[in-house]
């Protein structure tokens, strides 16, 4: 394997998904300016994600509308009759 290919910040952070509130903890080098205090007391940078494996149907099995950036109020405001 070649050597220096893969980063070497990985740190802890908090991803929160923004469509349903739920946030797990795992490791990334992804920066963030925000933080949030955690289940264990630390604080930890946060990454927002507009959906993960907790609200996307093929992991649910529900099919629910996920608009976090009203997508869908652009387009009726955008395409509608005048």
């Amino acid at each position: 394997m070649k050597q220096g290919l893969h980063p070497e910040n990985y740190r802890f952070v908090v991803f929160k998904d923004m469509s349903n509130g739920d946030a797990f903890l795992g490791k990334s080098t992804a920066n963030s300016k925000e933080t949030i205090k955690w289940e264990d007391g630390n604080e930890y940078p946060v990454i927002k994600l507009e959906i993960s494996s907790t609200s996307h149907p093929f992991f649910t099995g529900k099919n629910m509308l996920v608009d976090t950036a009203g997508r869908i109020d652009k387009f009726k405001k955008k395409y509608a009759k005048k």
